[in-house]
């Protein structure tokens, strides 16, 4: 038997967290999955990690109490902010400043203290909002970064950030998830669900989710 290969995964509760974790899974990895309350508008996506984390199999469920919402300039974390309902050209309002670095980091130390070496993030950087920290040239400066800022890295354990779906579109994700077992009825991608957690179907992030399982020929579960 060999060692076990350990995996921190970044886990919102939304599609692409949950394709990620499914990946990695098959991939052979014992995943520890980390989801964050950050002051986010709304607790419905850490329902919806806790249920996909158990349905895909995750070793280990932890949620991360960090609160960002005292940063502002995010719609996501200032309810005085209107979560747009229109695209809107450059980086949209509902970008929350450094987030993925400051999840990152987080999934370091932590990945650093369980003796994993493995990181994976659901970025996207095809069908995507613009975000800065969901391009390649970051994940691979935050790799840099990982491998100089631990003991693990400047003893010669390196770390990877892995992204496996940053080249691929909403519909070939959705479709990748479907054979890896995903239910995404257990899913939520919205930016502003109701107090039910149901999607608004307005925002972004709807937007984006409606047009892959349009493109992938099949009904989104979570709409029906």
């Amino acid at each position: 038997m060999g060692a076990e290969r350990k995996a921190v995964v970044l886990l919102s509760g939304g599609l692409d967290s949950a394709t990620t974790l499914a990946w990695a899974r098959r991939d052979g990895f014992v995943c520890y999955a980390l989801s964050f309350d950050y002051g986010q508008r709304h607790r419905g996506e850490l329902d919806a990690a806790r249920a996909v984390a158990q349905s895909l199999g995750a070793a280990l469920h932890r949620i991360a109490t960090l609160d960002m919402g005292f940063i502002g300039g995010s719609a996501l974390t200032d309810r005085a902010l209107p979560v747009p309902s229109e695209p809107s050209p450059g980086i949209p309002i509902t970008y929350v400043p450094a987030r993925n670095t400051v999840f990152l980091a987080t999934a370091l130390a932590w990945a650093e203290a369980l003796g994993a070496h493995d990181l994976f993030i659901g970025v996207n950087a095809v069908d995507y909002s613009g975000y800065p920290d969901c391009r390649p040239a970051f994940l691979t400066a935050f790799e840099e970064l990982a491998n100089l800022a631990t003991k693990a890295g400047v003893e010669g354990t390196k770390f990877r950030v892995h992204a496996p779906l940053v080249t691929l579109s909403k519909a070939e994700i959705i479709r990748m998830g479907v054979s890896l077992g995903v239910d995404y009825a257990l899913t939520l991608s919205c930016y502003a669900p109701s107090e039910e957690g149901r999607p608004c179907g307005r925002c972004d992030a709807c937007r984006l989710r409606a047009k892959g399982f349009a493109e992938a020929g099949l009904a989104d579960p979570s709409c029906v």
